[in-house]
């Protein structure tokens, strides 16, 4: 194996685009290294990324935004009181990733790359309309986050390409996010179904949401339906109810030892009037008025 440490994510590219075989690039490493020492997958070149100027920082951008390097720790993310208030729901999310060791190392962009569909911080980057800055031979893009997973430990990331940064929009006022998912065990367990919503208000009226399910189909899945469910409403019980009719019936999981098909269809609509609530209870919070 061929263990590189890229000085800029230039040297990073130009390692990863000439190399022959399986590449990886390694910034928190909780899944690769894991990989690695299971025998699951065994790179001819390892790239590490976490020596790069920046990529350990967070930053306010000029739009009032957020910028998140590539190789800040979950641990990190849930200390930063001002990251916290904008999107408790994508840090919460990120906080759910392990146990407390993991998290010292565990990143958002790991998480996203490593392709799973049950990745819990996955959902919440994608409600809260996050983007990321793709690095590759041909220069620099951006990309929506739901556009990067394509299946089961699959990205849409081309050969030399590498994800250089991630996004998240500026909060502004009244809007709120949550997550939730359901897993056997109290923590430190995989999503049986995973839910996150992102709404915004106009006093108590919702006026745009994004609802996104993990867990119960190939990919992480924005259903629109379900948004549109709950847009133009005041989360009153009969949109919680299409809601999670919604949510149920955009589902396409599988049946496996950790839960049926039946199960998870169930729970998507469970989580998405619970998230939904959380969600909205904070919006409100954020327009100084009260539920």
């Amino acid at each position: 194996m061929d263990y590189h440490i890229a000085t800029s994510f230039d040297d990073a590219v130009a390692t990863a685009s000439k190399a022959q075989g399986i590449t990886r690039f390694l910034a928190g490493g909780t899944d690769v290294l894991v990989q690695l020492r299971a025998d699951i997958v065994t790179p001819d070149t390892l790239i590490d990324i976490k020596h790069i100027d920046g990529v350990k920082e967070i930053t306010r951008e000029a739009d009032g935004g957020w910028r998140i390097g590539i190789a800040v720790a979950g641990a990190e993310m849930t200390e930063h009181a001002a990251l916290m208030a904008d999107w408790p729901g994508v840090v919460e999310a990120m906080d759910l990733v392990g146990s407390t060791q993991i998290q010292g190392r565990a990143t958002l962009t790991g998480n996203l790359c490593n392709g799973s569909p049950a990745a819990d911080s996955v959902p919440a980057m994608v409600a809260a309309g996050m983007s990321a800055t793709v690095t590759g031979p041909n220069g620099t893009r951006l990309a929506a986050i739901e556009d990067i997973p394509t299946g089961p430990g699959r990205t849409s990331l081309a050969k030399g390409e590498l994800i250089s940064a991630l996004h998240i929009p500026a909060r502004g006022t009244s809007g709120g996010d949550a997550y939730l998912r359901f897993i056997p065990r109290t923590e430190m367990d995989i999503a049986v179904v995973g839910c996150a919503v992102n709404l915004t208000l106009d006093g108590e009226t919702i006026t745009s949401a994004r609802v996104v399910l993990g867990a119960v189909a190939p990919t992480i899945l924005l259903v629109q339906e379900a948004a549109d469910a709950i847009t133009g409403t005041t989360l009153d019980e009969t949109s919680l109810e299409a809601l999670a009719v919604a949510a149920s019936a955009a589902c396409n999981p599988i049946d496996d030892k950790r839960g049926t098909i039946v199960f998870r269809t169930h729970v998507a609509g469970v989580l998405a009037k619970r998230a939904a609530k959380i969600a909205y209870e904070r919006a409100l919070a954020n327009t100084g008025d009260s539920a």
